[in-house]
């Protein structure tokens, strides 16, 4: 039975457990590991979308914690810094890899840094995951998908009236725009990919201004007719 357990989803840090059996992988290095409760000899590997602080701050401490390796893109590899390279493991887009029985695929998402993914993962029971988080855009199409762990960063109506209301300046609101995953970006998402194995939704990294929990859920719950949950 797969669990996903979010240890943080904003700005300030994000880190999850995703569990199958007596298997985990965690996503995201954002989090200070001593407010984190898990068993950390019972994760796998670290897999890192890109080097963000409030995505990847911690990853040696993690490693230090549970001996295993991180998997990233290489553009990431190298802003990694103080990581030991024999740790680092390199994954290109699109090309699967194998962690014990786990298997990954990352895929290109739009984002302002080196080489930014998502990950595709088919965990050890065969239930299929997709993981894609600061990102304003997937190329991609998936099938089979069972449990989407994905942004829904803001809502395009409330950043403009935010604006208006100057609660944030024209740099911000720019950035934000060519960074993160939009409502109705996400809505056209799951409109055009296969939700017939669908079995839950986790919607990640919610801006604390620029957004409606409630509304959210609604709307996609409306959209998919999938149960669907805010990671905090």
């Amino acid at each position: 039975m797969v669990k996903i357990n979010a240890f943080g989803s904003s700005s300030a840090g994000n880190s999850y457990l995703l569990e199958d059996g007596d298997s985990a992988l965690l996503l995201e290095a954002g989090i200070q590991p001593k407010n984190m409760k898990l068993d950390w000899s019972k994760v796998d590997a670290l897999l890192i979308t890109h080097e963000h602080m409030d995505h990847a701050r911690y990853t040696k401490d993690y490693i230090r914690r549970g001996g295993f390796s991180v998997y990233c893109t290489p553009g990431t590899a190298k802003e990694l810094k103080d990581v030991a390279n024999y740790r680092v493991m390199e994954c290109e887009y699109l090309e699967q890899f194998t962690v014990k029985k786990w298997h990954i695929i990352a895929f290109q998402v739009e984002h302002d840094v080196a080489e930014p993914c998502g990950f595709l993962i088919r965990t050890p029971s065969g239930k299929k995951v997709l993981f894609a988080t600061d990102t304003y855009y997937i190329k991609y199409k998936f099938k089979g998908v069972t449990h989407f762990m994905i942004e829904c960063n803001y809502s395009l109506e409330i950043l403009q009236e935010n604006l208006q209301k100057k609660r944030l300046d024209k740099r911000q609101y720019m950035r934000i725009l060519k960074s993160h995953f939009e409502l109705g970006n996400l809505i056209d998402f799951f409109k055009a990919n296969d939700l017939s194995k669908a079995e839950e939704v986790y919607l990640l990294h919610l801006s604390d201004r620029n957004s409606d929990e409630e509304q959210f859920i609604n709307e996609i719950e409306r959209i998919t007719g999938i149960p669907t949950y805010v990671a905090k």
